[in-house]
């Protein structure tokens, strides 16, 4: 059984917060993927890709009944960048962790990346320790006051949260930054006692397919080439073949290694390399690797949806957004529905296609409806159609950004959040699966009564406009202001007016105003006074979006 258990730390927090000297300081093994390989990163100081490390401690004595076999207890920090324009990197990344640390600069406070660093946590994450960094720079009589005002802003902002009385400690992981004297950090010690007193059992699973989630690639002459990164699902042994979606190829696992150590199989949650053999590691950078079939490739798809509550904008029907499926974000269309009756299935993961759907030119904001305000759904999904075809696994997570926002901007570009119900593996899905998506809208036409034929007809008019085939809407049920229901029997004349029959009949006094001449009619309704308003007819149906022939339907 396994000696050590890995519990995967996420490093998040605004650009220049000193996210990357805390890893540094905290960890003592790094893996290949760790601590900005990309020059431009060195040159500035910021990492520009998730960057990998580890440290390791006894196991917690909190923790010794429930993992009995293990001697040692991992942390891998996950270093996420905080370049705002990478936010898709922090994405991907956000998925494999089972606790976040925010980095806080203690001389700025939130920051506008430090509340999109908030609002991935909340999305993916249960556990959160705020660290406020940079404490040195502090002068020493003012610390303790200011790190106690600054616990108490931080214990505010996260109030509204599921982070609500998480844990702060304040540390200086590099004192005097880059043109420091070489001073020990500190605060280290308090922040690993707390970080154990909150590390749990993660749940993990070696059944279901294997995914592996790849943030580095390399070869390795006579041996093959090694793939670094975290197990997303499932598990893998030595000798079994995993498939590259992104490059169409299965590959057979040679060896696999924990932070410089053979093992011979790894399950989720698991930090590894893999070597497989050989192929060009440029081909795959980061990306997914998984039991041969387990990664659909898919053109659009079905996700449940909720509004980020810190975006500002309006997240409209047929805009496009950046879709971050998994670990890849591209540009795709979003059109929003939602279902209003109570789901009795009560199935968190399953689209069912039997029910109605109301179409929305909006995504609406979580709310409890209250008195007098619209009823909004239960539960709010979206089409999404992509602009190109996407690799990623089924129920992951999707978040919808406008990452082309102006990085200074002090706006949370999270527009969306949500996950995958149905994708479409089928490029021509328009015809082949969208028709089976009930989403309809309401429409209501409106004329008015021009004459009663007899007591059981009346002729109308402004329903439809002259072109109109009146035929397609015979047998349709109308609504008389007068209260009176009635049916289309069809066109009357060549000018747009309506033949309709009232199966009750027409009421005695409505009858009597309306029969006689239509000349006669028109002048009386000119003088109609205010007790005799005209008679409206209306038309109620539903349009259903995806339908190819646009039938109309009335329930």
């Amino acid at each position: 059984m396994m000696a050590t258990f890995n519990f995967n730390v996420g490093v998040l927090g605004h650009v220049d917060s000193g996210k990357t000297s805390l890893s540094k300081a905290l960890s003592t093994v790094e893996s290949t993927a760790s601590f900005d390989k990309n020059p431009q990163s060195r040159e500035r100081g910021i990492t520009l890709d998730l960057g990998f490390s580890s440290f390791s401690v006894d196991i917690p004595e909190h923790l010794r009944a429930a993992a009995p076999t293990c001697q040692r207890l991992q942390y891998t920090l996950v270093d996420c960048p905080g370049h705002a324009s990478l936010i898709r990197t922090i994405i991907g990344g956000a998925q494999i962790i089972d606790l976040m640390i925010l980095v806080v600069d203690i001389t700025k406070g939130v920051q506008t990346q430090t509340a999109e660093c908030l609002v991935i946590g909340e999305i993916t994450c249960d556990h959160m320790i705020v660290v406020l960094n940079k404490v040195d720079l502090v002068p020493q009589e003012k610390r303790e006051a200011q790190v106690e005002k600054m616990k108490k802003r931080m214990h505010k902002t996260l109030e509204s949260t599921k982070f609500k009385g998480c844990p702060i400690c304040a540390v200086a992981a590099k004192p005097g930054g880059s043109e420091g004297d070489g001073s020990e950090s500190f605060g280290l010690t308090e922040l690993i006692s707390i970080l154990s007193d909150n590390t749990y059992l993660p749940k993990r699973e070696s059944s279901g397919p294997f995914i592996f989630s790849v943030d580095h690639c390399f070869s390795i002459r006579g041996q093959g080439t090694v793939m670094t990164g975290t197990t997303l699902s499932g598990s893998v042994v030595i000798n079994d073949t995993i498939e590259i979606p992104s490059m169409k190829v299965t590959k057979k696992v040679k060896s696999i290694q924990m932070f410089k150590k053979p093992v011979d199989s790894i399950i989720q949650g698991d930090r590894a390399g893999i070597c497989v053999t050989q192929f060009d590691p440029k081909h795959l950078e980061r990306g997914l690797v998984c039991t041969p079939g387990a990664l659909p490739t898919i053109y659009g798809g079905i996700i449940s949806v909720e509004k980020i509550g810190y975006y500002k904008g309006l997240v409209n029907s047929k805009a496009k957004f950046h879709i971050t499926s998994g670990h890849e974000t591209v540009m795709g269309k979003v059109s929003f529905f939602g279902l209003y009756e109570q789901d009795s299935a009560g199935n968190n993961y399953e689209f069912d296609f039997d029910k109605d759907y109301v179409y929305q030119e909006e995504l609406f904001r979580k709310s409890s409806s209250g008195e007098g305000e619209d009823p909004h759904p239960v539960k709010q999904f979206a089409v999404i159609e992509y602009e190109r075809p996407v690799t990623c696994p089924e129920r992951c997570l999707v978040i919808g950004s406008k990452l082309d926002t102006d990085i200074h901007a002090n706006m949370c570009r999270l527009a969306f959040h949500g996950r995958l119900f149905v994708g479409f593996q089928d490029s021509q899905y328009q015809q082949a699966v969208l028709p089976k998506v009930r989403v309809y809208k309401t429409k209501v036409r409106e004329g008015l009564v021009e004459r009663c034929n007899d007591e059981y007809t009346v002729i109308g008019k402004n329903l439809f406009k002259k072109e109109t085939n009146i035929q397609n809407f015979a047998g349709m049920k109308v609504a008389l202001s007068s209260g009176e229901q009635g049916v289309i029997e069809g066109g009357f004349g060549q000018s747009g007016k309506v033949k309709i029959r009232i199966p009750d009949g027409v009421k005695p006094d409505i009858y009597q105003r309306y029969s006689g001449g239509s000349k006669k009619k028109a002048s009386k309704a000119e003088d109609t006074p205010s007790d005799h308003q005209p008679i409206k007819i209306s038309l109620t149906f539903k349009r259903y979006m995806y339908d190819p022939e646009r039938k109309m339907k009335q329930t």
